[in-house]
C-alpha cells in the first residue's frame, strides 16, 4: 500500500507517529494523522486546510478537547494503527482511484479522513467548518491551478559502465530495505534509508563517465 505513497504523504505518517509520541498516546489514530497533514505544510492536503480556514493550533486545541495527553512518555517507538487509521489509509487509495491517481498524496489523505466520519479528525475537522464536498473541491481546484503534487518518480538508472549491474541492485535492496521499514511503520528509518540512497544517486551522478 504504502509503496505509492508521495514523499510528502510518507512525511505526514512520519510525523502522525511522532505527534502520538508528543501526546504519549500509545497507537496512531485519525488525530495523530490530521496533525501531521497539517504539520507537513506544503502538500495539497494542507493547503486545502488552510484555504478552508483550518490551522495547525486551532486543530491541536480541538484535538486536545477531544482526547487530550497521555499521562506517562510511551517507550515504544513503532506506533500501531487504530482501526479508523487504517480504515482512512483505505479510503485514502479509494480517493485516489476516484481520481483516477497512480499515487497516494497528501490530498487522499485528508479525503480518506472526513470519509471516516465517526473519527476524532473528521469530528474536528467538521467542526471548522471543513466538510467532504468542500474538501473535494478545493482539491480538483487546487490540482488544476498546477499545486505541486510531487507523484512518485520513475525508477532511477544507474550510468552505464562497470559494476553498473551491482549498483543497481545496491539501489533495488535500498528501495526494498525502505518499503519494509515504512510497511512496518518505522518512518524515521524509512527517510533515513531514503537519504541514503539519494546521497548515493547524487554521487553516482556526478561521477565523471
Amino acid at each position: 500500500m504504502l509503496e505509492r505513497f508521495t514523499d510528502r504523504a510518507r512525511k505526514v505518517m512520519a510525523l502522525a507517529n511522532q505527534e502520538a509520541q508528543r501526546l504519549n498516546h500509545e497507537y496512531i489514530g485519525t488525530e495523530h494523522i490530521l496533525l501531521g497533514l497539517v504539520k507537513e505544510g506544503s502538500g495539497v492536503g494542507a493547503n486545502v486546510l488552510k484555504n478552508l480556514g483550518a490551522d495547525l493550533p486551532t486543530i491541536r486545541n480541538e484535538i486536545k478537547k477531544l482526547v487530550g495527553p497521555g499521562h506517562d512518555p510511551t517507550p515504544i517507538l513503532k506506533l500501531p494503527q487504530t482501526p479508523r487509521a487504517k480504515r482512512v489509509l483505505e479510503y485514502a487509495i479509494e480517493e485516489a482511484r476516484r481520481l483516477d491517481h497512480n499515487y497516494i498524496g497528501t490530498e487522499h489523505l485528508l479525503l480518506g479522513l472526513l470519509r471516516e466520519e465517526a473519527s476524532v479528525a473528521a469530528r474536528v475537522l467538521t467542526g471548522l467548518g471543513v466538510t467532504l464536498d468542500a474538501a473535494r473541491q478545493e482539491v480538483s481546484g487546487l490540482l488544476e491551478t498546477g499545486v505541486e503534487r510531487t507523484p512518485p518518480r520513475p525508477p532511477w538508472q544507474p550510468p552505464p559502465g562497470p559494476g553498473s549491474e551491482l549498483i543497481a541492485r545496491a539501489m533495488e535492496l535500498l528501495e526494498q530495505a525502505k518499503d519494509e521499514a515504512v510497511n512496518e511503520a518505522h518512518y524515521e528509518r524509512a527517510a533515513e534509508i531514503r537519504d541514503a540512497a539519494e546521497y548515493l544517486r547524487m554521487m553516482l551522478d556526478k561521477k565523471p563517465r
